[in-house]
């Protein structure tokens, strides 16, 4: 049990706004709110509970606003945010029962891929491309495919949203950025449900946080829709290469 200040709830509060700027704009808010749960104390499995917890509000605050303007259409959506859901609460109960650290042995190689596509793609702009992949079949083999990793670990899984809607969706780098935001709600909400379930949730930190995440996101999304490709695709490298060196 960790001695829980007003002091350390400030910092929560603090942390939890700057991860949900950058969640709301390319995801990572993970390398913020995680390393400071663990060196806070809070046991490893409960850190990614909060997580999830603080994690709901901050991409939930985004999707609100992204659909406010305009970028999302949940009567096309709701079925793959739906197995994203169920497919992290899957995600969550195989966490609970294998060591984090082997599921990090290939993903900070993906995510320096995924960097690289970013940083030296031309075609990447606020407009639409042609899709390579149906929607049906993006949704149901590789975006599920994310939510379950989403459950399972998560640093990079907005990354790997982005990625796979706008090269393999053909996606606006706007319209991805607000389907990644709905997707990655789904996925952190399945996997709070479950850690929820098993008691491995700080409630304390995690609500803290969430006040600070609905701020910060607030911004960020405000800022993404404003800004577009001049904001996002820099903080998207950026963010890839910092988890992907922190994993590695």
């Amino acid at each position: 049990m960790i001695d829980i200040t007003v002091n350390l709830l400030i910092l929560f509060f603090i942390i939890g706004m700057f991860a949900g700027f950058f969640d709301s704009i390319s995801g990572g808010g993970g390398l913020l709110t995680i390393p400071a749960m663990l060196m806070a104390g809070v046991p490893p499995l409960e850190a990614l509970g909060t997580n999830k917890l603080q994690g709901i509000f901050g991409t939930g605050s985004a999707t609100i606003t992204f659909a406010s303007k305009g970028h999302l259409d949940f009567k096309s959506l709701w079925p793959i945010a739906f197995l994203c859901f169920i497919l992290s609460i899957v995600g969550a109960l195989i966490a609970s029962q294998i060591p984090e650290q082997r599921l990090a042995i290939f993903i900070p190689y993906i995510l320096i891929l995924v960097a690289l596509y970013f940083g030296l793609s031309k075609n990447i702009s606020d407009i639409g491309k042609t899709p390579i992949l149906r929607f049906s079949i993006l949704a149901t083999i590789i975006l599920s495919i994310v939510g379950l990793y989403d459950g399972i670990f998560g640093p990079g899984a907005g990354s790997f949203y982005m990625f796979a809607l706008l090269y393999l969706g053909g996606l606006g780098i706007v319209q991805a950025t607000a389907q990644t935001k709905l997707l990655n709600f789904s996925s952190n909400l399945g996997g709070f449900i479950f850690f929820g379930l098993i008691g491995a949730i700080n409630w304390e930190i995690g609500a803290i946080m969430a006040v600070g995440q609905i701020i910060g996101s607030s911004i960020g999304a405000r800022l993404a829709i404003k800004k577009g490709i001049e904001i996002i695709k820099p903080l998207l490298i950026i963010i890839c290469i910092i988890t992907a060196v922190r994993l590695l």
